[in-house]
């Protein structure tokens, strides 16, 4: 059985949102500049209605063109400083990005970055800060959520080694011990707004854990093991 869709007419013999296409059909037909289009759920469709044509135009466009953004830098001629080129494992979803953090001592200087599968490009990379490995792993899994949502990439999934920081993420809440100081406050600070990120955004990205013992190191690693 196929599912409802449900019709915003923006320009027609009568706007609104229909629950039938005979509705909205019979709306636009015949109507010269008649604008219109189907969404998968009801609440898509009101959103996209009371937000008016150009402005739910704009907003498309905008994300359209910021998803060939992320894809088209994301494909570098050949391996550069920054890259990880590999084979992935059979297994490993190639439309993902990977996540990870390295420490120089832990506490220590800390830094983390994120990676786009398909290419093995650096799309993000934060740091060195003083901090904890951690603390690393945690802000790069929501650092990630966060620039695929700006990106319109809903459903991209996060790869993370880390368990506890992706306990963290789900609990939206940095569980860390580390000492509050003026050596570390820019660092609280940054966790702060992570937690507050998470507190008021939803996300459908799956965040999956990378089987380190089965594919090896995650291809976001620093390789200082």
């Amino acid at each position: 059985m196929a599912k409802q869709k449900f019709y915003v007419v923006w320009n027609g013999a009568e706007d609104g949102v229909y629950t039938t296409w005979e509705a909205c059909q019979q709306a636009v037909s015949g109507f010269s500049g008649a604008k219109y289009k189907a969404f998968k759920t009801e609440h898509e469709a009101e959103e996209a209605f009371e937000m008016g044509y150009e402005a739910y135009k704009q907003i498309e466009v905008a994300k359209q063109e910021k998803q060939e953004e992320m894809t088209e830098s994301a494909i570098p001629p050949t391996p550069t400083k920054g890259n990880v080129l590999r084979e992935l494992p059979a297994a490993a979803i190639n439309e993902a990005i990977a996540v990870d953090a390295a420490c120089s001592g832990n506490p220590g200087k800390m830094e983390y970055r994120g990676v786009y599968l398909r290419t093995g490009k650096e799309i993000f990379h934060y740091g060195p800060v003083h901090g904890t490995n951690n603390i690393g792993e945690f802000l790069a899994i929501v650092h990630g959520l966060a620039l695929l949502k700006q990106k319109g990439l809903y459903t991209m999934p996060i790869y993370s080694d880390s368990v506890n920081a992706q306990l963290w993420v789900k609990k939206k809440k940095c569980k860390t011990t580390l000492e509050r100081n003026e050596k570390t406050e820019a660092l609280y600070q940054l966790i702060e707004r992570a937690e507050a990120w998470l507190r008021n955004n939803t996300f459908a990205n799956p965040i999956i854990k990378w089987p380190t013992e089965e594919w090896g190191e995650i291809p976001a690693d620093f390789g200082r093991k």
